[in-house]
């Protein structure tokens, strides 16, 4: 095999910060700034008996209708009908502010809500119109879509949405039109780092803030046999790593949180073991993600992005 770098494969970055991340210095001297994601989506998926050709089929009961679904349709029902109030309570009561990642449908067929989101001090931040991937998504579609999701979160709750995030996989397009868009301070498109990061997309800097699918309420619905201890348990773990690693370079969490899966009664006390962790440890900031984006863009001067890129293998 060739030494050589093979200038056939796609450019991927898998250098990173290379070990030496910058400093965030992040309020109060935290370790980790940690990002609650709590994502509104239902209402947004895809049901038979909305006119879509298909039902979801990822949730926690194991069947498929070729036809209305009234299951499924429930079970989604169930996290703004009861797991809202029962999870917006319990971030109140330790006084964590958080993102609420929305779909502009679900925001359009649930405005209370949304308006309640931001009544609490909460981010509402853009999710897609439907909860879907944008893979495969025709270019005029996907600006359109892009388009009418920040118009209708707008209109409803009064304030622009300045985050992003697609539900899966992206299209090759899916940066590129939020860059052009002109009013996103970042997405969350991306798994693959502990720190936000910059990239260059047409010619314009634009911010990255990771996600993560590991510290995330999800697993739920792929089995029911992870517990919330289990959630709890894996999700103290990783900020008390983050933590440790954080006294000589802080980092920042994401833990993604459901309505219709953390929201039910057996799982709560997973989120209020981790809240009450997080938020007593005296190492976190815990915030919505535009405020952590604002503060490491403020924070972090933008690296030489030419430098940066020659330094790349």
């Amino acid at each position: 095999m060739s030494s050589e770098t093979d200038t056939t494969l796609p450019q991927r970055n898998f250098a990173g910060y290379r070990g030496r991340p910058p400093h965030p210095n992040w309020p109060g001297g935290a370790r980790v700034a940690v990002s609650f994601v709590v994502n509104f989506e239902e209402g947004a998926e895809f049901t038979v008996s909305d006119g879509d050709g298909r039902n979801e089929g990822i949730y926690e009961v194991d069947h498929r209708l070729e036809g209305p679904d009234p299951c499924i349709e429930s079970h989604f029902e169930y996290g703004t009908r009861a797991g809202w109030w029962r999870v917006m309570d319990a971030l109140d009561a330790h006084g964590v502010k958080t993102t609420v990642s929305a779909c502009g449908l679900a925001v359009l067929r649930n405005p209370e809500l949304a308006r309640d989101a931001v009544a609490r001090g909460h981010e509402v931040s853009a999710h897609g119109w439907r909860w879907q991937s944008h893979a495969g998504m025709a270019e005029a579609q996907e600006r359109a879509e892009i388009a009418r999701t920040v118009g209708t979160i707008a209109e409803i709750t009064g304030r622009r949405p300045v985050g992003w995030h697609t539900r899966s996989a992206t299209s090759p397009n899916t940066r590129r039109l939020l860059v052009e868009e002109g009013g996103f301070l970042y997405d969350s498109d991306a798994y693959d780092d502990d720190l936000p990061y910059r990239v260059t997309v047409a010619g314009k800097r634009h911010l990255v803030m990771p996600y993560a699918f590991d510290t995330n309420d999800m697993h739920f619905f792929h089995t029911n046999r992870f517990s919330g201890d289990d959630f709890a348990d894996y999700v103290v773990g990783a900020f008390d790593w983050l933590a440790k690693e954080g006294e000589r370079a802080p980092k920042m969490l994401s833990i993604g949180l459901h309505l219709r899966m953390i929201g039910r009664p057996g799982r709560m006390a997973a989120l209020d073991r981790i809240l009450a962790h997080v938020a007593g440890s005296g190492d976190a900031w815990i915030a919505p993600r535009a405020d952590i984006a604002r503060h490491f863009l403020a924070s972090c001067p933008d690296p030489d992005p030419v430098a940066t890129a020659s330094a790349l293998p």
